[in-house]
């Protein structure tokens, strides 16, 4: 018992320890772009022109450990409420196995820039794929997580040739949203987000997780939360607003039948994700939404070959709640 009590009070220490450490690396204010907070590989800037602005999308080139390099390359595309520095763990794993593994911030994400335009997966496609081109990159393995999920369909639906092999981590879109959640105009949107606070924020991704949340996700929150200390804030409050109307009006889950490549589907059972959720007052409604194991059956069906990966025990964001079993399952198809 004296020893049971021990491995719990270290690991309460080397939480707080962690979180304590994660505090301290990011500056209490972020401006839109995230400038003064460190990625874990160097970031690099691909220039874009979008409906007549000048647009820079941030990304990392990582490449494959030296020793077994396979001359493959893996596409991370990051969720809605993040940034590539999440794919920290996962980039290591990928390298390690010889992979060169290529991590954007989408246009309005992260340390790219956040430009009031119309957003459309079909545009962060093709911005995506632009930068393959650009780095001599002429097809890779495409993963995406949450939001990524959705990108994902959209680049191997667009540009199969591309596409070596699909991986969908937890995607959100697996069904239609507007079937259920109420509509809201971007003004609407841009309101809620302007609201948004440490507190917010840390209450919503706190949801992610099925189990008390990890101290160690704070790196991965406390970045957004200083954004919304810094005057650029309602410039990034409108980008995301404007993101989630995107998401909201051009569901993937119809097209799912027009995917060609070797697709895995690794879905976190006890996630119940569903963009929207704090509008819809309907308790019946809101529980038959965000129901990933059916959900996740169901798009396997569609996606024709591919191969369901089922977690029991883990929510929205399997590479970091069990980034073992996660990776594990990862590098098991990509062989």
């Amino acid at each position: 018992m004296k020893h049971l009590l021990t491995l719990l009070l270290s690991g309460l220490l080397l939480g707080a320890s962690f979180a304590a450490r994660a505090q301290s690396a990011v500056p209490n204010t972020l401006n839109a772009t995230l400038d003064g907070y460190d990625y874990p590989h160097p970031v690099r800037y691909l220039r874009l022109r979008l409906e007549g602005q000048p647009v820079r999308m941030a990304y990392m080139d990582v490449p494959p450990a030296a020793k077994v390099a396979n001359g493959r390359t893996v596409l991370l595309l990051h969720g809605k409420n993040f940034f590539g520095a999440y794919w920290r763990a996962t980039i290591e794993a990928l390298s390690k196995a010889g992979f060169r593994v290529v991590v954007p911030d989408q246009v309005g994400f992260g340390k790219s820039d956040k430009p009031n335009i119309h957003y459309s997966f079909h545009q962060l496609a093709r911005n995506t794929r632009q930068l393959l081109d650009t780095l001599g990159v002429p097809r890779a393995v495409v993963l995406g997580h949450s939001m990524g999920g959705m990108l994902a369909t959209r680049f191997a639906i667009e540009y199969p040739a591309a596409t070596e092999r699909l991986v969908l981590e937890n995607p959100i879109g697996l069904e239609d949203y507007r079937r259920g959640v109420p509509f809201q105009t971007v003004t609407e949107a841009t309101a809620t987000e302007l609201k948004a606070s440490e507190e917010t924020i840390r209450k919503y991704h706190a949801s992610y997780y099925p189990g008390p949340y990890p101290q160690q996700h704070d790196q991965w929150l406390l970045p957004l939360a200083a954004q919304t200390r810094h005057p650029d804030f309602p410039g990034v409050a409108v980008a995301s607003a404007l993101t989630y109307d995107m998401i909201y009006q051009q569901p993937v889950c119809y097209e799912f039948d027009r995917v060609r490549a070797p697709t895995l589907l690794v879905i976190g059972q006890q996630d119940r994700t569903v963009v929207g959720k704090g509008l819809v007052k309907d308790a019946k409604v809101l529980a038959s939404l965000g129901q990933y194991p059916a959900l996740g059956q169901r798009t396997a069906k569609a996606i024709r070959g591919s191969k369901l990966v089922e977690l029991p025990g883990v929510g929205h964001i399997p590479h970091l709640q069990e980034p073992q079993q996660f990776h594990a399952a990862l590098l098991a198809f990509l062989k």
